[in-house]
């Protein structure tokens, strides 16, 4: 394969699919490519048969969302940014359908075309409506062979886009009028959806629409300790993606996290705007690996300091403010954290 910036989890994990295809004797749902539970061996791992967990948190969480998916509704993840709701939804896909392709990313220009089907013009004026000028859409697709398909960010849709999607998860039909005729689904079709709770109220699911899904909160990682092994295990593979390897200060990753956690848990004005997700933890400490590797220096808490400045602060200059009263009353206290009390200052007390 040529060489990419980013696999797809089919094509990450293969030989942990294939695997897992070799030993899975358990029932498959119709239209499944394993049973559920080598789906949830996949993702939540399984050490003994060299199977990686690839998903930190609520296992039961997972196989409530690979039981929503057997029934006739729709999967809907929703939570906070960052809290691997698009990560969880590809690796269902990848391991139930075989491949993770279909997907269709919603915004405020997505259009009813890009859920159904479209037309090629040339062919359409040179010889009217016929399936050689149709143009499928992932849905198209996903129903005509029996995969999942992914909408993510569907609040970003507007309501009557979403509203498409109605029929299609009740009947199991998409209807082409144009050439007189239906598709209908064929088994192991199904819809995974992700919605921000940050989101809310930005183009708010129709009641009709939310009955066709089950909802799953993904929440934020309370875990400390599993929080530190998640970003250690994300960076290193990151790292290796692009070929290289670097040690990583284990004490350093340790540190973030438990700002981290101690920030999230502030309330009231000392509440800071910026997402602190796991995501933006790994994008932190894989800048300060970067960092250190090119320059080749030691991991240092000044590096940290610097990367959570750009990554949290961005368009919310109230939360230089928060972190400074954090700084001045938490941080100051503390004998140990004199580096990162220092580098704080320079940044956020002046």
């Amino acid at each position: 394969m040529v060489n990419v910036i980013r696999e797809r989890a089919e094509q990450r994990y293969q030989q942990e699919l294939d695997t897992l295809r070799e030993q899975d004797s358990g029932p498959r749902p119709p239209g499944w490519a394993l049973s559920a539970a080598a789906v949830r061996r996949f993702i939540c791992g399984d050490a003994a048969h060299g199977i990686s967990r690839k998903y930190y948190g609520d296992d039961a969480l997972v196989e409530r969302a690979i039981v929503s998916l057997m029934g006739n509704n729709g999967l809907m993840l929703v939570g906070e940014p960052g809290t691997a709701k698009s990560m969880l939804s590809e690796l269902l896909t990848a391991a139930i359908s075989g491949h993770s392709e279909l997907l269709i990313q919603g915004t405020a220009g997505t259009t009813e075309e890009q859920i159904k089907y479209s037309w090629n013009f040339a062919l359409l004026l040179s010889g009217g409506p016929s399936l050689e000028a149709l143009l499928k859409s992932p849905v198209y697709e996903a129903m005509e062979q029996g995969k999942l398909v992914r909408l993510e960010e569907i609040t970003r849709c507007p309501q009557e886009i979403q509203d498409v999607l109605i029929s299609v998860m009740s009947e199991k039909t998409l209807t082409i009028p144009e050439l007189g005729i239906a598709i209908q689904a064929k088994p192991g079709f199904n819809v995974i959806a992700t919605a921000n709770l940050l989101d809310r109220g930005v183009n708010d699911m129709s009641s009709a629409l939310k009955r066709r899904f089950n909802f799953e909160t993904v929440p934020v990682i309370q875990d400390a300790a599993m929080e530190k092994t998640l970003i250690m295990s994300q960076v290193q593979q990151r790292l290796a993606d692009n070929g290289s390897e670097h040690p990583l200060d284990a004490d350093l990753v340790e540190l973030l996290v438990q700002v981290f956690h101690e920030l999230r848990h502030s309330s009231g004005p000392q509440a800071l705007e910026a997402t602190l997700s796991t995501a933006e933890a790994v994008n932190i400490v894989h800048a300060c690996a970067l960092h250190s590797l090119y320059w080749q220096q030691p991991m240092s808490t000044a590096q940290l300091v610097q990367q959570m400045h750009g990554t949290l602060i961005k368009d919310k200059p109230d939360d230089i403010k928060k972190l400074a009263h954090y700084l001045d009353v938490v941080v100051r206290e503390r004998s140990s954290w004199k580096e990162f009390f220092t580098a704080g200052k320079a940044l956020w007390m002046n």
